[in-house]
């Protein structure tokens, strides 16, 4: 009864929300558990509806920032992804590696005997049937934005009944940015945000994650107004005559890869434009790559970071 009445208590505190994200985002995710007789049922940011059989024992996440959050609430992983560098989640060295959410070994899920498995909304839909072949139930859920990231802790908090420490959690992100925003003072700097490696970047648009910190860390995103990629609607080409018509004072690159090859190769691109080397951003050296476990990926509950490094590199700066 007391279990009861908690998570009646938490569902109620959390409509707003979810009537907010409802009209803003239409088939934004509706986090919602219901349990009867030991079971339990969620629903992700796809809108499905996921049963188990009790608090899933087996679980596998395919992105960085599920693996993140799920040991930030106190639980722990069967399978993470792959890896080709060290481990920055010391807990989760353990966990045998299952590749990503770009590809799935399915046998390595199979031996794992995994109940839940964490994937991405876009990427892995098309997963779904050959995961839930070997029995394990996949829960899709996307990070574009913070408040997405938020969404993630409570679904996940949900998901191992740990709903108390999911809204410490998103509390403690709430008031991290409502700190920064304190910070912001002056004129936005202009800033161009590259997501990508050599031979392909992109411009992040506000409607990614990183578009979304840049403009709550107060930058001006130069590419704000670029048409986006249809396969990738977060991102949009970039055009070298339209970057040095903005002329940003920032170009912040993320990347998965070598941040080096990958900042010298857009240096070269960008160099085709006789213009690039009178750019503000040139001219001040404020060309550099973002730490990839903060943009390079999901960072989970690390978010604050990203925007704490973010606010201090505008900080100060002095617009035009």
């Amino acid at each position: 009864m007391a279990r009861s009445w908690r998570t009646a208590f938490f569902l109620l505190g959390l409509l707003p929300l979810l009537l907010t994200a409802c009209g803003t985002a239409p088939g934004k995710a509706i986090a919602t558990n219901t349990a009867a007789a030991g079971s339990l049922t969620i629903t992700d940011f796809a809108g499905r509806e996921i049963n188990f059989a009790g608090t899933p024992q087996h679980i596998v996440a395919l992105g960085n920032g599920e693996t993140e959050i799920i040991y930030a609430l106190g639980g722990t992983l069967a399978g993470r992804p792959t890896a080709t560098v060290p481990v920055s989640l010391k807990a989760a060295e353990g966990a045998m590696q299952i590749g990503s959410a770009h590809e799935i070994d399915l046998e390595k899920l199979a031996y794992l005997k995994a109940d839940a498995v964490l994937g991405n909304e876009r990427m892995n839909a098309k997963d779904i049937p050959a995961v839930e072949g070997i029995g394990a139930r996949m829960v899709l859920t996307r990070a574009d934005s913070v408040d997405d990231i938020k969404q993630q802790i409570l679904l996940f908090g949900q998901m191992l009944g740990k709903e108390q420490k999911a809204e410490q959690l998103v509390s403690g992100i709430e008031s991290g940015i409502q700190e920064r925003q304190v910070q912001l003072k002056g004129p936005k700097p202009r800033v161009l945000l590259v997501y990508g490696a050599p031979g392909t970047y992109m411009a992040a648009l506000p409607s990614s994650l990183g578009g979304n910190l840049l403009e709550l860390a107060g930058g001006a995103n130069i590419a704000a107004e670029y048409p986006a990629l249809q396969g990738y609607p977060q991102y949009a080409a970039l055009n070298p005559e339209r970057v040095v018509e903005a002329n940003p004072q920032f170009i912040l690159i993320m990347t998965h890869g070598n941040a080096e090859e990958a900042q010298r190769g857009f240096e070269q691109e960008m160099r085709q434009n006789a213009a690039w080397s009178s750019l503000d951003a040139v001219v001040h050296n404020r060309v550099s790559v973002l730490p990839s476990e903060l943009f390079g990926t999901n960072p989970g509950t690390r978010v604050t970071e990203a925007l704490q490094l973010l606010t201090d590199l505008f900080a100060g700066t002095k617009t035009q």
